[in-house]
């Protein structure tokens, strides 16, 4: 990989975990609610990708199925998850996807899972496990319920993707935010009507986060990670994105002040090096799942 390209990749993966600590800051510190964020994040996408809307993939109903899991499913939980949950904690606990996507695609594709893959999937699961766990016993944190939950749905909606043909980003990224925006328009007007604020929601850091979320990361990251990806090996590509989440460790703990002590700092080497034996082997959806994790935190 020339020093150009892996510069790209260090930016996308700074872009990608910086996002994390905005969208904390946007539904902890500026109070707004985590659906009609997650909702306004996507109608941006839909809007700003709307010309490479069609012509729509076949199967239609798959594709829908599949951006909600990846969009609305995967960002409103995380959104949610991260009202409780501390970011460092999150990007840990939402390593837990690749070992779903992993047995995903052996009940759903047929892959096969050698004794490598299987050490690492207990690797990341034992590493997450470790960081719900507290003096007094395994913490069934609430918020970081919610991260298990959008992991889940972006690994079966990246195992999904599999098997659709033809579907380009920029156009992938428009139906996420044409079929993502109006469940949760009207799930958070159901459920969040009274709590949101006009001043604070319209207030300028609020829009800037909210411009940065969905135009920068969503659309600028993500494709930008495919073009390297088109240019280089995925087995190469994939492993490197675990500056994500180490990165997104370092500015939690430095601009929020996560606590981060020694069972914190074993359960992400843990939960990471099972990640990182995963991302190595051979296997058909691990690097989309990584492209899809890390853009929607």
């Amino acid at each position: 990989m020339s020093l150009r390209d892996f510069g790209l990749l260090v930016l996308v993966c700074l872009i990608w975990a910086s996002n994390n600590i905005v969208s904390k800051y946007v539904v902890t510190h500026l109070g707004a609610p985590p659906l009609f964020y997650a909702a306004a994040r996507f109608g941006l996408v839909a809007l700003v990708t709307f010309p490479w809307l069609f012509p729509a993939p076949r199967p239609l109903w798959r594709l829908i199925v599949i951006a909600l899991l990846m969009g609305g499913g995967n960002f409103a939980l995380l959104f949610i998850g991260l009202e409780t949950a501390t970011p460092s904690a999150a990007a840990v606990v939402g390593q837990l996807g690749v070992p779903m996507t992993t047995v995903l695609s052996v009940l759903m594709l047929g892959e096969r899972i050698r004794w490598r893959r299987a050490i690492g999937i207990a690797l990341t699961l034992s590493g997450a496990l470790l960081v719900m766990w507290n003096p007094e016993g395994f913490t069934l944190s609430t918020g970081l319920l919610f991260v298990v939950a959008s992991a889940f749905a972006g690994s079966l909606g990246a195992v999904m993707m599999k098997q659709m043909e033809g579907v380009k980003p920029l156009q992938f990224q428009a139906w996420v935010g044409l079929a993502s925006f109006l469940p949760l328009a009207v799930l958070s007007a159901g459920f969040e009507g009274a709590q949101v604020e006009p001043a604070a929601v319209l207030s300028w850091p609020f829009l800037a986060a909210l411009v940065y979320s969905a135009v920068v990361v969503s659309v600028g990251a993500h494709t930008l990670y495919y073009l390297l990806l088109q240019r280089y090996e995925a087995n190469l590509i994939s492993p490197l994105t675990l500056m994500t989440p180490l990165a997104t460790i370092g500015l939690g703990v430095a601009l929020l002040q996560d606590p981060f002590g020694p069972r914190m700092a074993i359960g992400a080497f843990a939960a990471l090096v099972g990640v990182l034996i995963i991302a190595l082997r051979r296997n058909q959806v691990a690097p989309l799942l990584l492209a899809i994790r890390e853009r929607a935190q």
